[in-house]
């Protein structure tokens, strides 16, 4: 018999049909079923503007470890007592742990909330840390979730761990380019960041809605199945109970309001410029950085999750490098981590041990483990079986058959053209710019900062002892300096001298005279001040209260800025001498005259006058504004500076490192300016990390104080990524890259009229000068006579140039005649051409880089012909056991003695200096090009831009025979420089240089 079919249930359809209706109705009406729980009991302990503070389970005596739970900016305190049993605030109350939990409201609700910044919530949670301390005595445990860990982070370095017993985060990004959420490249997000930073989220905020919507977007394959899913399972009120809460969360009562400069400051500080990870971060007006973190750090890590990568979380151990840091896998996404069934069984648990197991009350939680910095070149961290096992992958996910091989090649295909495309944008807009200056193009320092003040106000300039300033104020306090020098007669064009520290106040004052026309004439302190107010015809100084003395001795007309001008402020004057506080003038009560113009000068004006120091005879350097362009457009360009970069400013102004390279280059990237109080390695690596420097500037051997002091340690991802700067030895260039391997030394070279500069751009040639840069003048070698002292004309009667590998005269062609103030040559290598004479030796090699052999004034004459004092620095402060070495003649020219002076590493002495490494050390030179001796010295004088000094040694003849000295034999090997050996070899062992001559013949 055949079964009839089996008939519907018809009143279990029906039964099915009402409870949809049913529980349908009571969503729509109260926008979720009635579970039943309720939330944990807490009383709010303190309120203030930006918070209240939450302690749950008030009936419960505080005598365990307190932990502080912080939300992200546009999610709910509630957060944390999202479901009765597995929320987190009751699984940390059932381990003995008493749960704070800050609460901001929802800032479009709150008096002012529209107008808070992302410091607002930093200080605001270190003010609840100061109740809890208070009240309880303890140090709290901070932990935060997302954006609320990242608060933890800051605070914690804020305070830098003052009041911390550890810092636990739940998917919380250090690293944030590293992975960004849902793998969107940083090509693309960090300029739209950057954009809504500045012109979006300063006018708006973000609604409650619009942080969920965003939220859901970021998955909307899952968000939508939950929702299919849930009407699914309408009828069945039961299946639906245990995640109601967790749904009622997400779909609507778990989001607030972000306010706009909130958001502009976290996108602008934390996402375009990445300082999570570089430091120097602005909260309350001071620097941070997470290095000043110290206490133990749990980071959670979602296996799944694409907003909080891995990647980009796991960076905090590499950001907090003084920190222990522990991580613990968790197989979810991202709001998994604290909310849920595996949060739970998994996160709240294991913080609860981790707390005990820091206060000594239990042992390390078994799920907890070191974490390992383990970065993913191809990705983000989150594994393809991760998002497959969680329901958030694809086929396309898979690959579909590509090889690792094709998708290698392609990501580095994105990354190189990302990167040349990237570098297209910063620099081609600039050297564009810079090729169209003319004459009569108003270009100046002083308007390159004013450019800069109107396009970003608020963004930080200069860093000083841990104190920022703004481009407005900067622009503010330029504005107030001119003011100041109007009341005390300074005039455009009038030429002033500055010495000053490198401090704001000294950078100020340069820009204020370049903003009012006048001149800014360079003094170095330890030089001939008389000497050069005399040439560059100054009549009047500007200093700061510590070179007063030094000012008042050479100038009748002393102007005297910086130091403050507090009570405690003494300026007296000497018998005859004017001076002036500029910092009692006060620049409201000054009556601009009608002539002042803001900026007015011209590329073909004159804006500095620098010095320089040729066959022992001080010149002026005069610099037109245009000049200065190009130095520093050409340098920002080369560095690939931008307003991301922050530069650490070490030479003194009246070095053309400190004057065009650094704030020159820094001005026309729009970086933030880094100033120190000295050059010592403790500050150096204190600054670095607390300010996020990402550029080094030096002079000469100023990184030797820092590389090659006993002891000195920096942590190995620290943000610098080049040192910029000119006159390094190439010793000390080789100890730089060993120490800073992520970085690269970008060496520079200017002529002494600035005519032709030059640049190691690719920085795999140490030691070499490299390139002129771009948009500067084009360089030729001329064939250079020695002997002779003249170009070398070949026979159709032009100059000849020069070939590889035969040292030539350096000139620059002349393209601009307002600027040009060296000699003039025309129909040089063809007919109407210009070339300035530069006066300076350089040799080409086979890649067209030029290395550089010194000044023509400066060769060392011996009777076996020309010696090149710049090779043999080189070579000889390239020896191990060598820490400085000059170079330098003794007699008369044609039969001077080359000689070179050397010192010793610590770690070294005299008897580790062989005449075999000696010999092997300089192979590479023609006997004839190797110094006739070489001795060692205790000490070589440096001057205040940290460049070995040579005079001295000069001054004091040949030295005498001993056993730290060395000569060079007929066959150009070296021995020991004995009196028998100074005999045969007929130089004279006198002091002075008039009786140093070696014998005629003699080698």
């Amino acid at each position: 018999m055949v079964g009839l079919p089996t008939l519907p249930d018809v009143g279990a359809a029906v039964d099915r049909v009402l409870a949809t209706a049913q529980n349908g109705l009571e969503v729509l009406r109260f926008g979720g079923l009635d579970t039943g729980t309720e939330p944990a009991p807490f009383n709010v302990v303190e309120t203030a503007k930006m918070f209240r503070l939450r302690r749950y389970f008030p009936e419960t005596p505080n005598t365990g470890p307190q932990i502080l739970l912080v939300p992200p900016m546009m999610v709910s305190a509630n957060v944390y007592d999202v479901t009765e049993h597995n929320g987190a605030v009751s699984v940390l109350h059932r381990a003995g742990i008493t749960p704070f939990v800050i609460d901001f409201g929802s800032p479009d609700s709150e008096e002012g909330g529209m107008e808070r910044t992302l410091a607002d919530h930093i200080v605001a949670v270190s003010r609840a840390i100061d109740v809890i301390i208070e009240a309880t005595g303890k140090d709290v445990h901070l932990a935060g979730y997302s954006q609320g860990g990242m608060f933890a982070y800051q605070t914690a370095a804020f305070r830098q761990s003052k009041g911390i017993a550890s810092v636990i985060t739940f998917g919380s990004p250090v690293d944030v380019l590293a992975a960004l959420p849902l793998g969107l490249p940083p090509a693309l997000v960090v300029p739209s960041a950057e954009l809504l930073a500045d012109k979006v989220f300063n006018r708006l905020w973000v609604p409650g809605w619009m942080a969920r919507a965003g939220f859901q977007l970021v998955d909307p394959v899952k968000t939508a199945r939950s929702r299919i899913d849930f009407l699914r399972k309408l009828h069945n009120r039961d299946e639906l109970l245990p995640r109601e809460d967790q749904r009622r969360f997400i779909e609507a009562e778990g989001w607030v309001a972000w306010s706009g400069p909130a958001v502009a400051e976290l996108l602008r500080q934390f996402v375009v410029h990445n300082r999570m990870m570089s430091g120097g971060f602005v909260i309350d007006g001071d620097l941070v950085s997470l290095t000043e973190i110290t206490c133990p750090v749990l980071a959670f890590v979602g296996e799944a999750d694409d907003i909080g990568q891995p990647q980009a979380v796991r960076g905090i151990q590499r950001a907090a490098s003084a920190s222990a840091v522990f991580e613990s896998r968790v197989p979810v996404g991202h709001f998994g981590l604290v909310v849920g069934s595996t949060a739970g069984a998994h996160t709240w648990p294991t913080t609860s041990e981790w707390v005990l197991w820091q206060a000594g009350l239990g042992p390390r939680p078994p799920l907890v483990e070191e974490m390992r910095d383990e970065l993913d070149p191809h990705g983000s961290g989150v594994s393809l079986s991760s998002r497959i096992t969680h329901g958030i992958g694809s086929l396309a996910d898979a690959g579909g058959g590509v090889s690792r091989e094709l998708l290698e090649m392609a990501n580095s295909l994105q990354r190189t053209t990302r990167a040349v495309a990237q570098e297209s944008v910063r620099t081609v807009p600039r050297l564009f710019r810079l090729g169209q200056i003319q004459s009569g193009t108003r270009i100046s320092l002083g308007k390159l900062m004013s450019e800069n003040c109107k396009r970003a106000p608020d963004q930080e300039l200069f860093l000083f002892e841990n104190r920022v300033l703004t481009h407005s104020d900067v622009n503010t306090r330029i504005d107030n300096v001119v003011a100041g020098l109007v009341a005390c007669g300074v005039r455009p064009g009038e030429h002033i001298g500055v010495v000053m520290d490198t401090r704001p106040s000294a950078l100020v004052v340069v820009a204020a005279l370049s903003r009012l026309g006048a001149v800014a004439v360079m003094l170095a302190a330890d030089g001939d001040m008389r000497e050069m107010l005399r040439l560059s015809d100054s009549s009047v100084v500007i200093t700061d209260p510590v070179h007063l003395t030094e000012a008042t001795g050479v100038c009748d007309r002393v102007l005297v800025l910086g130091g403050g001008s507090g009570g405690s402020r003494s300026i007296s004057a000497a018998d005859g001498t004017s001076v002036i506080d500029m910092e009692q003038i006060d620049p409201a009560e000054v009556q601009m005259p009608t002539w002042y113009r803001p900026d007015p000068g011209l590329a073909g004006d004159l804006a500095f006058i620098l010095f320089t120091r040729s066959a022992g005879q001080l010149a002026p350097w005069p610099v037109t504004n245009h000049r200065f362009a190009q130095s520093a457009f050409g340098a920002a360009s080369a560095a690939g500076l931008t307003d991301r970069d922050t530069v650490y400013c070490l030479p003194p102004l009246h070095h053309a490192s400190g004057l065009l390279t650094t704030l020159g280059a820094t001005v026309v990237g729009r970086s933030r300016i880094a100033l120190s109080n000295g050059i010592d390695p403790d500050t150096f690596t204190a600054e670095v990390n607390r300010y996020g420097i990402t550029v080094v500037s030096y002079t000469w051997t100023m990184m030797r104080e820092v590389v090659r002091a006993e002891g000195f340690r920096i942590n190995q991802h620290n943000p610098i990524r080049l040192f910029m700067g000119s006159g390094m030895p190439v010793g000390l260039w080789n100890d730089v890259m060993e120490c800073f391997p992520r970085a690269r030394v970008l060496e520079f070279f200017a002529t002494a009229d600035g005519a032709a500069i030059l640049a190691n751009v690719s920085a795999n040639k140490v030691g070499s000068m490299g390139r002129p840069l771009p948009e500067t003048n084009p360089l030729e070698v001329a064939a250079y006579d020695l002997e002779r002292d003249r170009l070398v004309i070949d026979d159709d009667g032009f100059v000849r140039k020069a070939a590889v590998g035969e040292p030539g005269l350096l000139l620059a062609r002349a393209r601009h005649r307002f600027d040009t103030s060296a000699t003039v040559l025309r129909d040089v290598f063809n007919r109407q051409d210009r070339w300035e004479v530069s006066g300076q030796l350089f040799v080409r090699d086979v890649d067209d880089d030029l290395w550089f052999l010194g000044s023509v004034a400066n060769i060392v004459r011996t009777c076996d012909g020309p010696v090149f004092i710049p090779p043999i620095e080189a070579i000889l402060s390239s020896m191990d056991a060598v820490d400085q070495a000059v170079a330098y003649g003794v007699g008369e020219l044609g039969r001077q003695v080359a000689v070179a002076a050397v010192t010793l590493r610590p770690d070294h002495r005299a008897e580790s200096l062989t005449v075999t490494q000696l010999r092997i050390a300089l192979g590479e030179f023609a006997a004839e090009q190797r110094p006739h001796l070489i001795h060692i010295v205790d000490e070589i004088p440096l001057s205040d831009a940290y460049r070995p000094v040579a005079a001295g040694f000069a001054n004091r003849g040949l030295p005498r025979p001993g056993s730290k000295v060395w000569y060079r034999d007929s066959e150009g090997r070296y021995r020991r420089y004995t009196r028998s050996a100074a005999a045969t070899m007929g130089w004279s062992m006198e002091s002075g240089a008039g009786g140093n001559a070696p014998a005629a013949g003699s080698r």
